[in-house]
């Protein structure tokens, strides 16, 4: 993998940890995601017009990815209720790769090597730690971020074949942004009833940096996998845990336990484990 692609991807990590964080700072966690998402939709839509289009095969995937994104952002909302940061988003983070070798394992008889079952073995161990202690989630918290980490897997996976099939990867990571970006603020309007107000003040503008800025870091990450394995696109994305840990602890000022630092290093490196196994 080029130091170009690599590069890239730590900044996409980054911007995926930041985005989080406005949302589990925002006083209406579901607005602020679905206007995340309807900015990125928004700037990515004269892209899409612009760009070569996806090629048709391509196009169930996108849409199911788009669906599944929407389950997506509802389990993380929920997990971000009562859930702080640095306790929520390596669980999600985490047991998207755990979750996809063990389906691979079950329903396709593709056995893990002994750095695989590693990385199963440390993910496992983090998450534990991590839910587990004192300053633990509680546990619908745990349980929505390890549901938001399902959706995670399955729309990685459908974007990661998806792209194969588009005959153009930026064309495709655009048309996804945009209709991701528009179903999304649809299940807004269809849970509250109303659509979602506009953007204003310090926390409207920190919403629409972080749309512009998650769409760029989602298309960053569709554009590699269609250069390189989906392992290692996936490996070096999920540093974003341990940004997320710094993040919580020295900008949302959440405490930062030695329990809260194992488990964020130990599901990192397990998922680096599982990526490149």
């Amino acid at each position: 993998m080029s130091p170009i692609i690599v590069g890239l991807l730590l900044a996409s990590a980054l911007i995926h940890a930041s985005w989080n964080a406005i949302v589990r700072n925002g006083e209406d966690r579901l607005w602020s995601i679905s206007i995340i998402c309807l900015v990125g939709g928004i700037a990515a839509l004269p892209f899409a017009l612009a760009l070569e289009p996806p090629a048709s095969p391509s196009w169930p995937f996108l849409t199911l990815s788009s669906l599944l994104q929407i389950g997506y952002c509802l389990f993380l909302v929920r997990a971000y209720r009562d859930g702080e940061l640095a306790s929520v988003y390596p669980i999600a983070r985490g047991s998207a790769p755990l979750l996809v070798t063990l389906g691979a394992t079950l329903f396709a008889g593709e056995l893990p090597d002994n750095i695989g079952l590693a990385g199963i073995a440390f993910v496992s161990l983090g998450i534990i730690v991590l839910a587990l202690g004192n300053n633990r989630p509680d546990t619908k918290s745990i349980f929505a971020a390890l549901a938001a980490g399902l959706f995670i897997a399955s729309y990685m996976v459908v974007d990661g074949l998806g792209v194969r099939l588009a005959e153009s990867a930026t064309g495709y990571a655009a048309w996804q942004a945009v209709v991701a970006g528009f179903l999304i603020p649809l299940s807004y309007v269809a849970i509250r009833r109303r659509a979602p107000s506009l953007p204003r003040g310090k926390e409207g503008a920190l919403v629409v940096v972080a749309g512009l800025l998650g769409t760029l870091g989602y298309c960053i990450a569709v554009w590699a996998m269609s250069l390189t394995t989906m392992g290692g696109v996936s490996a070096i994305r999920e540093t974003s845990i341990l940004f997320a840990a710094l993040i919580g602890t020295f900008i949302l000022r959440e405490k930062m336990t030695v329990q809260k630092l194992l488990g964020a290093i130990t599901v990192t490196g397990g998922v680096v484990c599982l990526s490149i196994s």
